[in-house]
């Protein structure tokens, strides 16, 4: 290693390198330790750039900046005045260093500042643990004038629990929803959550007091961060994607008639590849065993014909997730084996 840092002082660090089979990363750790140690024992003081002011005039520039005449003055106009009097002590960018060099480079005006907001984390095991829930806008053949459409997803089987259609976008329209979907599905108090983003209804009282009448908890999206309910988006992504999605409405009828259809397809025919490929109402009622089992069925059998085709030996059917979050809480480290485990392992024997 002496002699490669000896070569290194005549030679190209690249070409020391490979005529000695050494890892340049290696050479450069060898030469900041050695570099560290050596003025660690104070044996050379760091000497001064030859560009670098005098103190003398550092202290002349200070002085200056500190003066009841420029110290309410950005150091670009401090300068430009200065030039302008027929005066020059450094440049712009060296006023700024020595002031930060002195902890004086700040932001003056009073920023906004936004409290870090704790991400919602929801985990759903089953059907009507979480639902999540948005609003999207239906274009209508008149400009300016959109249909709102209300739509309510179960997170663990992508259901679409219940959709709304309305003029406006109010509290009390989505209070007058849920109170609907409560009653139809039979939730009781304590088991599901509801998540949503922090537009007005979402928020809204009347929405909040009729979620906290039935037991429902309420949770909400970050600002400004899409992801906390992606679900809902990927879902409105799917609809507006269809081929047979109009661009524009004629009538709150017209776009009532279009989404009984496409929600219809969407829950009993549309396979979703965040399920296995099973249909949100296979997963929803209970009927994903059965379907499963019958593919596994399928495919044992497809294997007993053809075995070659199968690389990775007999096949099985491709099962959901056991459990589907947003924003799943971390899992804990794993933990490390201490040599006092291992002795009182050998000691329990």
């Amino acid at each position: 290693m002496s002699a490669a840092l000896e070569a290194r002082e005549s030679m190209p660090t690249r070409a020391v390198c490979l005529a000695l089979r050494l890892a340049p990363a290696t050479l450069y750790r060898k030469i900041d330790a050695r570099r560290e140690a050596f003025h660690s024992q104070g044996a050379v003081e760091r000497r001064p750039h030859h560009r670098a002011l005098p103190t003398q005039e550092r202290s002349a520039v200070m002085e200056l900046l500190h003066s009841d005449r420029f110290a309410d003055m950005a150091p670009a106009a401090v300068c430009a005045t200065l030039l302008d009097e027929g005066r020059y002590l450094c440049s712009i960018r060296t006023m700024y260093r020595l002031l930060n060099a002195g902890g004086e480079v700040r932001e003056r005006r009073a920023q906004a500042t936004h409290p870090r907001r704790t991400p919602p984390e929801l985990v759903a095991t089953g059907p009507n643990q979480v639902w999540t829930w948005d609003i999207t806008h239906l274009r209508t053949t008149i400009r300016g004038v959109s249909i709102k459409l209300y739509v309510c997803i179960d997170l663990f089987s992508r259901y679409v629990v219940g959709w709304y259609l309305s003029a406006t976008e109010s509290a009390a329209e989505a209070r007058h929803f849920f109170g609907e979907l409560a009653r139809r599905e039979g939730i009781g108090a304590g088991t599901l959550i509801v998540h949503g983003d922090n537009g007005g209804p979402m928020r809204g009282q009347p929405l909040a007091d009729l979620l906290e009448s039935l037991g429902i908890e309420r949770s909400h999206s970050r600002p400004r961060t899409s992801n906390d309910n992606a679900f809902s988006e990927s879902q409105f992504k799917t609809m507006k994607y269809r081929p047979t999605y109009p661009r524009q409405f004629g009538s709150e009828t017209e776009a009532r008639e279009w989404c009984r259809g496409f929600f219809a397809w969407y829950n009993n025919d549309h396979r979703h590849a965040g399920i296995a490929l099973l249909t949100p109402a296979d997963v929803y009622t209970g009927r994903a065993a059965e379907k499963l089992a019958r593919r596994t069925e399928t495919l044992c059998a497809a294997y007993g014909q053809n075995p070659n085709r199968f690389v990775k030996g007999p096949p099985a059917a491709k099962h959901p997730p056991a459990q589907v979050a947003i924003n799943p809480p971390p899992k804990p480290p794993l933990r490390q084996a201490r040599p006092e485990d291992t002795q009182l392992q050998e000691v329990s024997k």
